[in-house]
């Protein structure tokens, strides 16, 4: 996962810094914001930085818009005129949160990838390196205890009762944040302004360049954002799909389907990063150690990495504007804003009356209600 801090920060340049390698059988390697051992100054990485500066910078502002426009669309509704009061409604607000955090990140990478200079400052280091991975384990955990939320609400409907309140839900939320908050304090202690070649960089500077830390920050990424978020979502919704085939109505295999574009979208999104992440940490304890393996993985990083950020965008998609409640309370902010927004010149478009017609069927029983818990 240093690699990705090391990009994130450095635009996908990495630095040549003296190093004596332990197993190098020369008297000196070369550290490229992480350890290559054995490599000497014929091992050629810049193709990467070169299609990096290029393609990525298009990438992520494009990325920017659309994540800031979908997640700010979901706090707008959850808090001016939904007031959230559901438990469901607190967790999927903070996670527009945590992606707007995730997203705020990307005018800086853009910035750092064009001109390969840090110029903010070193307090502005610490403060986007930090944010950028609080807002990745932040958007996980909400991901995951969504997850728990709706199998609660599904399985164990009756006990579910008692727990799922907005109290809790707060409550729940606090813990998340501050469990993100620890995950991300190496970033926020090791990161800082540095100059190397003249440059003013923005870089992890770990004490005696120790690869202890790299590795342990890739396994706490490997463990906490995705082993662990991966192992809950399997279990509740193989759980929730189990019961959702004991239902008769007609949404039945559209809650169904969402169900698997929540696991699939996860699983397609994080699982590269995180495979390109353990063999990162396989090159920092030297079990890779060739430059060619090195160039491949170098490579493989930069795919995997903005395959991740698109998942930021999907976020409100899935969790928010599927959801018929949601959609509605979106509709009917809009037409309640509509001469100060100017969206919509026929108010009609906006009567919602097919939509209130399908929310009637949900009410109509029992089973309905259990199918909107996932929709």
């Amino acid at each position: 996962w240093h690699r990705l801090r090391a990009k994130l920060l450095l635009g996908g340049r990495e630095e040549r810094v003296g190093y004596t390698s332990p197993t190098s059988n020369s008297s000196a390697a070369y550290e490229y914001a992480f350890f290559y051992p054995e490599l000497d100054v014929s091992c050629d990485l810049e193709n990467i930085p070169a299609f990096a500066s290029t393609f990525f910078p298009v990438l992520y502002s494009l990325l920017f818009v659309t994540g800031l426009v979908g997640n700010a669309l979901v706090v707008w509704v959850l808090t001016v005129f939904k007031k959230a009061r559901a438990m469901t409604d607190v967790y999927l607000l903070n996670l527009a949160i945590s992606d707007l955090l995730f997203v705020f990140s990307l005018p800086f990478l853009v910035q750092y990838s064009i001109m390969n200079h840090w110029s903010f400052g070193n307090v502005m280091c610490k403060i986007i390196s930090s944010a950028y991975f609080i807002g990745f384990y932040s958007s996980t955990f909400f991901i995951t205890i969504m997850s728990v939320d709706r199998y609660l609400a599904i399985v164990h409907s009756v006990c579910a009762l008692r727990v799922r309140t907005t109290a809790h839900g707060v409550i729940i939320s606090l813990v998340l944040w501050a469990v993100a908050i620890l995950a991300s304090a190496p970033d926020l202690i090791f990161f800082q302004e540095m100059n190397y070649n003249n440059q003013t960089k923005c870089v992890p500077h770990y004490p005696d360049s120790n690869n202890g830390w790299k590795t342990f920050s890739n396994f706490e990424v490997n463990v906490l954002g995705w082993l662990v978020p991966v192992g809950v979502l399997i279990f509740c919704y193989h759980n929730i799909l189990k019961n959702l085939q004991k239902c008769h109505t007609q949404n039945k295999y559209k809650a169904m389907k969402l169900v698997f574009i929540v696991v699939i979208v996860f699983f397609l999104f994080w699982t590269p990063v995180n495979i390109v992440l353990f063999l990162d940490s396989l090159r920092n304890m030297y079990i890779i150690d060739d430059c060619q393996t090195s160039q491949r993985l170098d490579l493989a990083m930069e795919l995997a990495e903005a395959l991740s950020f698109i998942h930021c965008c999907l976020n409100p998609v899935i969790y928010a504007f599927v959801g018929e409640k949601f959609k509605k309370h979106l509709r009917d902010a809009f037409r309640k804003y509509a001469h100060f927004l100017l969206i919509c010149k026929d108010y009609s478009a906006f009567d919602g009356r097919s939509l209130d017609k399908h929310s009637s069927l949900h009410g109509t029983s029992s089973q309905s209600s259990f199918v909107g818990t996932v929709l």
